[in-house]
């Protein structure tokens, strides 16, 4: 008896590379050249005037030309269409200029700049149960943070110093080494100053072990005070290259032996059984905390105990820091004028606090520094949006490190300014009060000041960077882009492409318009998805980028994964115009 096997196969085509320039590169190229030739004169006339590359000369299209694959260069003096197009679609042709570097005024206070910070930096995970690590504070350094956060605690022995996030199932790190890796790291990004936020937790002797670890450590790294309080942030051309200590002055007076009995029960019962509670049951307790008791955050430096405190650490504190509530919010507010500090607020109490407090939250910030850090209940290193922050003048936006997601792509969009520093100069009206002596009030619609339009031309490179059967087992991909605006509320937007179905090059060639009231705080906003009605929308990349230092022109748009992390070769062919 024979038997016969059927075998029903599906067969699709992938499509291969794109059918080479779409039509608005191509209708460019032809006004632009002559003959199929785009030589030196063409060029430089593009750059002036599609690329609002005022200043660009011959010299400048000479380079470029020079620079390019002599495949698609007519002898180094021309290109071709398809050596036009690769220029545009490529690695030379950024949406922000890599030769600005660092341009904004960095001899100001460090209270007129955003900086780069980080929430428990030493984490590597979730904030329950992950291991702490210098792992993790090696890597925000080399991204370019500038502020780390270590939480101190004795060792079960109270001989040694560890870092842990207190109260939880997370394991310790040494605290020594992690103070290595800082001064290893500190300056691969950037030379301007690292400040590391200690949440103290430690009795007076320990205190006296950290303050011989950092001098031993930093050496004349370290900034120290020339005072027990700063009349004035010092620059951040000024602290180029040092470790600046923060963290709030211990308190200093004796405990009584039922306060240390009380605490002697508290810390034993942290060890040996974190809160005695289920992981929901440890959410809900951090967020009754918060919400009926004040600022009860366990992790954010309040003192353990109560003895006189080590002087060599109190000298080495440089930024004194305290902790508000919302209950004390107006005394924390006030603007001392002989004395700086950081004010650090949760980011329920800092949202409470914009609605009762808004001007006088700006008017702190212009001489003092506001940290704002995540909720307890985000045990999952979740984070909140970064940009509220910033719209009122606080300069520490701390966000978990450790995670991923839309915030800390805003993060990441804000901090690719300036060269990549770690610090970006605010807008002069968050530093400014007007004639009535009144700030800036970000509620407040004001008049249109710019106009952005962006037109997404088309995208390439997933066939390179993922597998035939990443987005789809059956067919190519169906991306669209998402592309808005995130600022203040009045400029705040998102919108969409159509989906091109079935191509790993999709051309879109849609335009967007976005008028903007405080252009100098907006970030734009572009993500690429793969539609699926099924299983739901694919992530197929994305970028941020500050809106005042896009260039104008057609540009070649790298695309991140979901860490921010740039793909290897997926990018977005994109032109923008200001009006």
């Amino acid at each position: 008896m024979t038997t016969f096997r059927v075998c029903w196969c599906f067969h699709r085509k992938f499509r291969g590379a794109t059918d080479g320039p779409p039509k608005p590169i191509k209708d460019l190229f032809s006004s632009y050249s002559d003959n199929g030739f785009m030589g030196l004169d063409h060029l430089q006339r593009f750059l002036v005037e599609v690329q609002g590359e005022t200043s660009a000369t011959r010299e400048t299209a000479k380079k470029i030309l020079e620079s390019r694959d002599s495949k698609h260069v007519f002898q180094k003096k021309g290109f071709n269409l398809d050596g036009f197009f690769r220029y545009l679609a490529g690695d030379d042709n950024p949406p922000l200029n890599p030769s600005l570097g660092v341009y904004q005024d960095m001899t100001a206070p460090l209270s007129h700049y955003f900086i780069y910070t980080g929430h428990n930096s030493y984490l590597t995970g979730n904030q329950l149960s992950s291991d702490a690590s210098d792992v993790p504070v090696i890597n925000a350094l080399q991204r370019g943070v500038r502020v780390i956060e270590l939480d101190i605690w004795p060792n079960s022995t109270n001989t040694e110093v560890e870092v842990r996030h207190g109260r939880t199932l997370t394991t310790p790190a040494e605290f020594s080494k992690c103070v290595r890796s800082i001064r290893e790291n500190a300056f691969v990004a950037s030379p301007y100053p690292v400040i590391i936020t200690l949440e103290d937790h430690l009795t007076p002797d320990l205190q006296a072990k950290v303050a011989q670890i950092l001098i031993e450590t930093f050496g004349e790294m370290l900034f120290y005070p020339k005072s027990e309080s700063l009349e004035e942030f010092p620059s951040p051309e000024d602290l180029k290259l040092r470790i600046i200590i923060s963290t709030k002055p211990p308190k200093e007076f004796l405990e009584s032996k039922s306060m240390k009995d009380k605490e002697h029960e508290l810390q034993k019962k942290s060890e040996e059984e974190p809160w005695g509670e289920s992981d929901g049951d440890f959410e809900h307790k951090i967020e009754h905390d918060h919400d009926e008791h004040g600022e009860e955050d366990h992790d954010d430096g309040d003192q353990f105990y109560h003895q006189p405190t080590a002087p060599e650490y109190k000298h080495l504190i440089a930024i004194s820091a305290k902790k508000g509530s919302h209950k004390e919010l107006s005394d924390s507010l006030k603007v001392d004028p002989h004395k700086v500090s950081r004010l650090s607020l949760s980011e329920q109490s800092f949202a409470k606090a914009i609605v009762s407090h808004g001007p006088e939250i700006i008017r702190f910030t212009q001489r003092n520094l506001l940290r704002i850090y995540p909720k307890g209940t985000r045990v999952t290193s979740s984070n909140y949006n970064p940009v509220l922050g910033w719209i009122h003048g606080a300069q520490m936006v701390a966000l978990n490190m450790q995670g991923y997601g839309r915030s800390l792509w805003l993060v990441h969009g804000m901090f690719r300014a300036n060269g990549g520093c770690g610090y970006v100069k605010k807008p002069d009206f968050l530093l400014n009060t007007n004639q009535d002596g009144k700030v800036f009030n970000p509620n407040t619609t004001l008049p249109i000041k710019k106009v952005l339009k962006v037109r997404v031309y088309m995208g390439d490179g997933w066939r390179l960077d993922f597998h035939r059967t990443h987005f789809d087992q059956y067919s190519p991909p169906d991306f669209y882009t998402r592309i808005g605006i995130a600022g203040v509320s009045a400029d705040t937007v998102m919108m969409r492409t159509k989906a091109i179905e079935d191509n790993w090059a999709p051309f879109w060639d849609e335009e967007f318009t976005f008028p903007l009231t405080v252009p100098e705080l907006a970030l734009l906003r572009i993500e690429v998805h793969e539609y699926d009605l099924n299983k739901g929308d694919d992530f197929g990349g994305q970028t941020c980028l500050p809106v005042w230092e896009l260039r104008s022109g057609i540009r070649a748009i790298p695309l991140c994964n979901r860490k921010g992390e740039k793909l290897n070769h997926v990018k977005l062919l994109m032109r923008f115009e200001f009006l």
